[in-house]
Formats: C-alpha cells, sequence, structure tokens
C-alpha cells in the first residue's frame, strides 16, 4: 500500500514461520511472528506536532484525549474546479472541542495514479480558522491536507504549531453521519516519532 508518491512500499512478511518455528518448540507447537519495515507515512496516518517541528509533541506524548472517543463533525465538500477548500458549512462555535473530518470524495480514487495527482487541500486560511475556532484533530480524505504542488505547507504549519494532530489519506467517510459520531486514530506511541498509521473510524 503506496500513499505518498516516491517512499517506498511496505515490506510485511514472516520474521518466523510456522514451519520454521517447529524447530525451536515442543512437537505440536507452533507461532508464528511477523515483520514490517516501512516508511512512518504509510496508509491511513496520524501526524504530531513533530512531524513539523522538532520541538513539537511527538507520537509518545499525544495524550489518548487527542486522539481517541472525539465528537467530530464531518464536512462534506462537493467537486470543485477550486482545489483550495476556504470554508467549511460549520460555525465557528460547532467547532470547538471536535475533530473536524473534511470529505471531498478523492478516496475515489484510491490506489489509482489519480489519487496523487490535483488532490484537494484545506488553505492555510481555512487551517488558522479552525485552530482559531478549537478544533482538536483535522482529517481529510486526500492525498494531503496541503497543496503539495510547491514546497510550502499552511496548513501542517498552523495545525501542527498549534498542537493539532492530522489524519491523512482517510476513506469512507461518507458512512459517516455530519454529526454526533465519536472519532479514533490512535497511532502508537514512538518517541521521536511524528508520524504513524492508524486504523481509523467512528462509532456513530
Amino acid at each position: 500500500m503506496v500513499t505518498y508518491k516516491g517512499l517506498p512500499a511496505p515490506l510485511i512478511c514472516d520474521y518466523l514461520s510456522r514451519e520454521e518455528s517447529r524447530a525451536r518448540y515442543s512437537a505440536g507447537t507452533e507461532f508464528q511472528i511477523g515483520k514490517i519495515e516501512m516508511v512512518a507515512n504509510t496508509g491511513t496516518y496520524v501526524d504530531s506536532p513533530f512531524h513539523r517541528y522538532p520541538n513539537g509533541t511527538d507520537l509518545a506524548g499525544l495524550p489518548l484525549s487527542s486522539l481517541a472517543n472525539l465528537d467530530c463533525l464531518v464536512a462534506r465538500i462537493g467537486p470543485s474546479k477550486e482545489r483550495a477548500i476556504d470554508s467549511l458549512p460549520f460555525s465557528s462555535a460547532e467547532i470547538r472541542g471536535k475533530a473536524v473530518l473534511v470529505q471531498t470524495t478523492w478516496d475515489r480514487h484510491w490506489r489509482t495514479d489519480q489519487y496523487f495527482e490535483g488532490h484537494p487541500y484545506i488553505s492555510g486560511e481555512l487551517a488558522r480558522w479552525l485552530a482559531d475556532s478549537g478544533a482538536v484533530l483535522v482529517g481529510i480524505d486526500s492525498h494531503n491536507i496541503d497543496c503539495t504542488d510547491t514546497g510550502e505547507r499552511p496548513a501542517h504549519t498552523e495545525l501542527l504549531g498549534r498542537e493539532i494532530p492530522i489524519c491523512e489519506h482517510m476513506c469512507g467517510l461518507g458512512e459517516l453521519p455530519e454529526r454526533g459520531a465519536k472519532f479514533f486514530a490512535v497511532p502508537v506511541k514512538v518517541k521521536g516519532f511524528g508520524t504513524f498509521p492508524v486504523r481509523a473510524f467512528a462509532i456513530a
């Protein structure tokens, strides 16, 4: 599964297969131990502030309260010629204390070449408004929350600079209600890491 163009695909294999384990254990006893080698930006993943800032909170430092059992809003953004998303259909008061998930339906291109080209993203101004409004996490079903045409990353800069985690490469947001679900996106606790895959899900 490759979700960021130019990064290597993960290697998933046996470290110890069941067949090999039989030589180590008593007759009739066998185990499998798996091995994964991958970059952290694989699949659906969470960015912590450390991803952008050397002194930002890393994965190990993120409190569960910033990643689990979050009240969430799903902003449904219809297809548009304009890739930049400048506003959401919610008031600032509705945003406070919520995970805000931006549904662009770009996940329809998942695992195709189109996924990497011309994706929708949120503007730096919208990211600042989300932070000022008190969003606690922001997610998107797109290749990146920022435009990748240049080296600038204003949405990452604004959100991670305010200690707001980001969840990218999400799928299936259309299955969630606009309001009322509880969102979870919990990575493993790794010191000195800014990003890691998650099993993102919501309970409606």
